[in-house]
């Protein structure tokens, strides 16, 4: 679910004393598009938000989280935008976020 040696890498990129900011910062970034996939108000920016999000998860190290995007992005591009399964990626990046804050002094070295 985490790739906790990605995790590792962007602590060592941008050094202890700015991780926890950029921590801060993807989660805030994060939740703003899942509350937009949680309204579903916009279909025709379903791709653009789930390529963020993908983005956004696999520089963090929220693997799983990463992979479902991917697949949903690849759907909606094909013009599939109804078949995305939006409540499993808000759903993983749920657990994700819990997995990751739950065991992020324990994982990281």
């Amino acid at each position: 679910m985490i790739d906790w040696s990605r995790v590792n890498e962007l602590r060592a990129e941008v050094g202890e004393d700015d991780f926890d900011e950029v921590v801060d910062l993807f989660l805030q970034e994060v939740s703003e598009v899942i509350a937009r996939l949680r309204a579903a108000t916009d279909g025709d920016a379903l791709e653009a938000d789930l390529h963020f999000l993908k983005g956004c998860a696999m520089n963090l190290g929220f693997a799983h989280v990463s992979d479902l995007c991917h697949a949903g992005e690849r759907m909606a591009a094909s013009g599939r935008s109804a078949e995305v399964d939006v409540p499993a990626i808000v759903a993983g990046f749920e657990t994700s976020q819990a997995v990751f804050q739950s065991d992020l002094g324990a994982s990281v070295a």
